[in-house]
């Protein structure tokens, strides 16, 4: 059920650090998710990094090879948080507590997005999803599961099934 106005787009920007692990895993899932749901035209969905370490880079391979043998197709490359995202989206979701500080220095007055933690939505009340990128696959298989969580529940939270 979609209780939102049929003219309406919500849009979503999911960041982490450096835009290449988290962020891009996040933004797959939730399109992967809305596509599914037979609702992409609902949403206008992005990601970007609070830093710009990786700017025009691909996504970590291994976020990316979670993604495909998830069946989830993940098609981005790096770019930073501006300005104009703030006044773009409806949505600023970040993985942690540094990016979530990050995202409240940068952010010009007056604002319109909401900006919090992507985890504030997983119902197993994980608030952080972890940089996986100095560790094993098993953060990477970690991300994705939450990221799922999360998408769900905030679809739900905005209406839909």
């Amino acid at each position: 059920m979609n209780n939102n106005n049929a003219t309406t787009t919500t849009k979503v920007l999911f960041v982490c650090l450096g835009n290449i692990c988290r962020s891009t895993m996040a933004e797959a899932v939730f399109k992967h998710a809305v596509e599914k749901r037979g609702i992409g035209e609902d949403f206008d969905i992005d990601s970007a990094g609070t830093a710009s370490y990786h700017i025009g880079a691909n996504p970590d391979s291994r976020s990316a090879e979670t993604c495909r043998k998830n069946g989830v197709p993940m098609n981005h490359k790096a770019r930073q948080v501006c300005d104009a995202d703030f006044a773009k989206y409806d949505y600023i979701l970040c993985m942690d507590e540094e990016n979530l500080r990050d995202l409240e220095d940068m952010a010009p007055e007056g604002h319109k997005a909401a900006v919090k933690m992507f985890g504030t939505y997983d119902p197993k009340g994980d608030r952080i999803i972890k940089d996986p990128y100095y560790g094993p696959q098993g953060g990477f298989d970690r991300n994705f599961a939450q990221c799922t969580r999360c998408t769900d529940a905030l679809l739900e939270s905005l209406g839909y099934e």
